[in-house]
């Protein structure tokens, strides 16, 4: 998704009924034209079918060793993959996993089992992405989808799933946030960009996903590219510009935070001063392999 010409940029709104307890958030013009952009959600019915009596358990051991082996926390918090120190073992790990993924029946699981089936699926594509194409600045400058004014990968067909070719697009936009209608959502889908919540250092599974979802979502509101109190105002990642109506309309972002946000960040939030920031950092979450 791509949604401005710099890879760091931020955006002014007006929060201020929010801030001080109203009903709405009034957005100033270029933070809303922004959002016009974001890919609303549309459910494919293709993807519906499930099996809710299934105790079939999705194996995604080989995702989360790759995860353990390659994922390296950041100086600035954020977790890195050391995509130029991947070897061809992890490599070949992570083509096997996409391919045992392609070939399972989703449509036949049960509903947890298909959340992390889709979470996971979409963050292993995503790597591998970035990985065929490195080393490169930012995942916009992978150019892989064929309309003219397109950039990233979001829109390139990356795998065929029970016979239909699927793009990251479809997944998130068509699958994902469709169906279980869950703004943490976007705290589990990683766009490797610096600006987006983590990796997790481990796989989602059907049995772990609602946890993994909190940790996701508290982590993400306590680090600065999520939620920043700063002296000039409030500054929000702009995931909650973008996809808005996932956390309930504009008047529902602030009580989402509230219901994640760490104790330093709830104590200062009604004070903030009217004015409010969205701020997105596409820079690659990459980082630099460790010495030896």
């Amino acid at each position: 998704m791509d949604l401005s010409p710099t890879r760091h940029w931020t955006r002014r709104s007006t929060l201020g009924t929010l801030l001080a307890g109203g009903p709405t958030m009034s957005l100033a013009a270029p933070a809303f034209i922004e959002a016009l952009f974001a890919p609303s959600a549309s459910l494919w019915p293709r993807w519906e079918p499930h099996d809710p009596a299934s105790t079939r358990i999705v194996d995604h051991a080989a995702w989360d060793r790759f995860l353990r082996e390659n994922l390296r926390r950041r100086p600035d918090g954020v977790m890195g993959v050391a995509y130029a120190a991947i070897s061809q073992d992890s490599r070949g790990t992570l083509r096997r996993y996409l391919d045992t993924m392609a070939g399972e029946p989703v449509s036949r699981l049960s509903r947890h089992e298909q959340l992390a089936y889709w979470i996971n699926l979409y963050n292993a594509l995503t790597v591998r992405v970035m990985l065929d194409a490195w080393p490169v600045a930012s995942i916009r400058d992978i150019s892989l989808s064929s309309g003219l004014f397109e950039t990233g990968p979001w829109n390139a067909k990356l795998i065929a799933v029970e016979g239909q070719d699927l793009t990251l697009n479809d997944i998130e936009h068509r699958i994902l946030r469709p169906i279980w209608r869950d703004p943490r959502i976007h705290y589990a889908v990683n766009c490797a960009s610096i600006g987006c919540p983590d990796l997790r250092q481990a796989a989602f599974t059907g049995a772990g996903a609602a946890v993994m979802l909190d940790q996701a979502a508290r982590d993400y509101i306590s680090h600065p590219r999520g939620v920043a109190v700063t002296p000039d105002g409030l500054i929000l990642s702009s995931i909650y510009n973008w996809f808005a109506e996932d956390f309930g309309g504009e008047a529902g972002v602030l009580p989402h935070i509230h219901r994640y946000a760490p104790p330093a960040v709830l104590a200062v939030l009604g004070q903030m001063p009217r004015g409010a920031a969205y701020r997105y950092d596409w820079a690659a979450n990459a980082v630099a392999p460790e010495r030896r």
